[in-house]
């Protein structure tokens, strides 16, 4: 399977026609079809059905569209990163999080090392779900995590970052925007999302309220599905720090309560690299430097 092959049947899919397919990719139509027939024999299944106006996907093709078609996507991807790293990189970091706002001087700190002339490329990896699964196959090489899940980890180096406390989230025409600090009691008779991929210390919590028998609850899969709720006035929610985005949108109020989030980056231990070190006192030092910055 040859990636032109991939182009024409994706454009196949797409347009449903010979000619159009084929003038679009500016090939002849008898080339056209010649390769979406060669296609067909190599994976051993129809992936369209002829007719006289064009062609339509097979139930079998349809699928087999899908995964081309993420896979081209992919592969586009990884032509981009190949031609930016050849252009001006002589190696890579990648660094991976939960989401972006969870380390906010990341920019920062990727614009510092920049103009420290290491011509090491820095590459965000966004994992919400796998990205511990995914650091340990290697497949990262700077993975940020609270510190609890790294008690069981073996051959790797945990660096403190910063420590992120609890806030309430509401919407900023909520009574309780205009609180400086949260209490339980503020929270009884309301609203609260739970769920959602919560660390334990701050199911812990949930649970508590919970138990208090005072509030509702209701169970959110995800953080920007929280969000979402919060923003639509279905409640309101308790959050660490480290997720805010300092856009504006929603009031963060801080939470009664002592207990925080150790916030780490994680390195392999064999990975001895004097770059990848720099780049992790970079973002120490940042967080270091912003005493009055809210987490």
């Amino acid at each position: 399977m040859t990636t032109k092959q991939i182009d024409y049947c994706i454009e196949l899919a797409r347009t449903q026609s010979f000619s159009r397919g084929s003038e679009n990719l500016f090939v002849s139509q008898p080339t056209f079809s010649y390769q979406i027939k060669l296609l067909e024999d190599e994976v051993g299944f129809a992936i369209f059905e002829r007719n006289g106006k064009g062609a339509t996907l097979t139930p079998a093709g349809a699928q087999f569209v899908t995964y081309l078609t993420n896979m081209r996507e992919e592969m586009k991807r990884a032509i981009e990163q190949g031609q930016n790293f050849s252009a001006k990189y002589k190696d890579n970091i990648t660094i991976s999080l939960m989401v972006r706002q969870a380390l906010y001087f990341l920019p920062e700190a990727i614009q510092i090392f920049e103009k420290s002339g290491s011509g090491v490329q820095i590459t965000p990896l966004f994992q919400y779900d796998n990205g511990l699964d995914s650091f340990l196959k290697n497949e990262s090489d700077i993975f940020f995590a609270l510190k609890e899940q790294t008690k069981q980890l073996a051959g790797v180096n945990v660096h403190e970052l910063f420590d992120s406390h609890i806030y309430l989230i509401a919407k900023k025409e909520d009574p309780l925007a205009k609180k400086n600090l949260i209490t339980d009691e503020d929270i009884y008779g309301r609203t609260l999302m739970v769920g959602g991929g919560s660390p334990s210390l701050l199911r812990s919590i949930q649970a508590k309220l919970i138990s208090s028998g005072k509030i509702e609850y209701f169970n959110s899969p995800d953080h920007d599905t929280t969000l979402t709720n919060v923003a639509a006035g279905k409640g309101i929610c308790l959050a660490p720090g480290f997720l805010n985005d300092h856009s504006g949108q929603f009031a963060w109020i801080p939470y009664d309560c002592k207990d925080t989030f150790h916030c780490v980056l994680v390195t392999h231990r064999h990975d001895t690299r004097e770059c990848l070190m720099a780049f992790v006192k970079t973002l120490q030092k940042l967080y270091k430097d912003a005493v009055a910055f809210p987490l």
